[in-house]
């Protein structure tokens, strides 16, 4: 899938990508995936509490439960590209390093050559690949791009110590999403929850 990354951020200052093996098809992957409250899971949800805390964030108050593509997209990320039920592509511009940060959406057409100085390009997957019947390779790929110079610094120095919350993330929503669409999946096909 990284043709389709490589197409908005092909040159990234910052990637990280995680993969998991799910016994479930990628159809039933994917829609677990999507519709995942992140902020159900205690850890995550006091990562973002903690980064909150730790740049002074204003708004601190409790949102409601809601599926990860409608909490992205109510937070301001826009779809660059999907393949339903194999990938799916968000991506915005922010300042990451201010304490409330507000994410944007660039069309697709324009994310590529967006270059307006001070922010930070971002765009991150949800891919589902069949690898065997049944069975389903799931990852999630971020990768982010400085506008500028003077951003590429702030970005960075902010990166330097915020990866550790935002890989702790992605690393905890794997297993919740492998399990979830394994249990789903269990059922659906009539061999009980496992």
């Amino acid at each position: 899938m990284n043709e389709l990354l490589d197409r908005f951020i092909p040159t990234p200052d910052v990637r990280e990508r995680f993969e998991t093996t799910v016994h479930a098809p990628a159809s039933v992957v994917m829609d677990t995936a999507l519709k995942l409250d992140m902020q159900a899971v205690p850890l995550v949800r006091a990562i973002f509490r903690l980064r909150g805390v730790l740049l002074g964030a204003k708004d601190r108050s409790p949102r409601p439960p809601r599926g990860l593509l409608e909490e992205v997209q109510d937070l301001g990320w826009g779809v660059l590209a999907d393949r339903p039920g194999s990938v799916i592509v968000f991506g915005a511009r922010c300042q990451p390093w201010l304490a409330d940060v507000e994410f944007h959406a660039i069309e697709a057409e324009a994310f590529a050559g967006y270059s307006q100085p001070g922010h930070v390009k971002i765009a991150w997957t949800l891919e589902t690949r069949e690898v065997a019947c049944g069975v389903t390779r799931f990852a999630h790929e971020t990768r982010a791009v400085a506008t500028g110079a003077e951003a590429r610094v702030k970005f960075l120095r902010y990166w330097r110590w915020a990866r550790f919350g935002i890989v702790a993330i992605r690393m905890l929503l794997l297993p919740v999403v492998r399990r979830a669409a394994e249990r789903q999946w269990s059922v659906k096909a009539g061999a009980g929850p496992r």
